[in-house]
This record gives C-alpha cells, structure tokens and sequence, in this order.
C-alpha cells in the first residue's frame, strides 16, 4: 500500500500554525469532516481524542500518527500536516512535533488498520522523506513529496 493512495492534495496541509495538541485534533477533525463530511466533526474528534487518552500517538523524531476508528467510513482516509513550528504533543521522546500523519479508518476493520499503519511509520522511518515534508513550504509541494516518495 503507498501512502499517495491514502492521501488526497486536499489532505496535505504545509506550514501551518498549531499552539497546542488540542487545537492539532481539532484542525484534524475539521480536514477529516471536510472529506467525509456524512460524519460529524465532533465524532471524528472524540475518536481521535479517546486514542490518545490511551497513550500519545507521538512516535518520536517530530512524528506523530494519532488516528481514530470509525463507524461508518469504508476506506482509510489520511491526512498529513507539517506544522511551521513543532508543538508539544506528549510524544514518547518527550520532543516536540511538527510532521501529523492522521489517519481515519473503518471500525472493527484490525487487519486494515494495522497494516495501514505499519505503511505510515515505515515511511515515516525515512530520514530523507521526513526531510523532505518539512521542507515543502506549500500545500502543493508537500502533496507532491508524498506522490514521488511513496
């Protein structure tokens, strides 16, 4: 599975500003309704939210994945943001980040999920790739990084 069939260039968001982890879910959720709009913002939010109540999605080196199971979507659904600045978001290395892999899936659908993020952090274990996100400065360029890296 490649990243680039996950995401769409609507789903790619480069420099943009957070302040805080709350305020990533909730930019998240909105994108996500956008693209799935037949579920509430508030239900995609409260998924991602629940998740990282069970622990940080945060996986280190400025990476996060937080994700969220839902009923009702049929594909997984991924959107990436690279924030201008890096932000607290509880990761494991105590860093802060600032590349987001969010990721929607169908729920009660394991197999799926988990091979979907397997295929994200493998990517993401790419030095040069992560570098190359974080140096997309337009919404275009970052959608472009995903397509010719994956």
């Amino acid at each position: 599975m490649k990243l680039s069939t996950l995401v769409c260039q609507d789903c790619s968001k480069a420099a943009v500003l957070f302040s805080s982890k709350k305020r990533i879910l909730e930019f998240i959720s909105e994108l996500a309704h956008e693209k799935l709009p037949y579920l509430p913002q508030q239900d995609i939010l409260n998924a991602l939210a629940s998740r990282e109540k069970l622990g940080s999605t945060g996986i280190g080196r400025g990476i996060a994945i937080p994700h969220g199971r839902m009923g009702g979507v049929e594909e997984p659904l991924a959107l990436v943001l690279v924030s201008d600045k890096p932000v607290n978001f509880d990761a494991i290395d105590n860093c802060p980040v600032d590349i987001f892999v969010a990721l929607i899936v169908p729920d009660g659908d394991n197999q799926q999920h988990l091979k979907t993020l397997a295929t994200i952090a493998d990517k993401l274990s790419n030095k040069e790739f992560c570098k190359q996100l974080r140096n997309a400065k337009t919404d275009a360029e970052l959608y472009q990084v995903i397509v010719d890296q994956s």
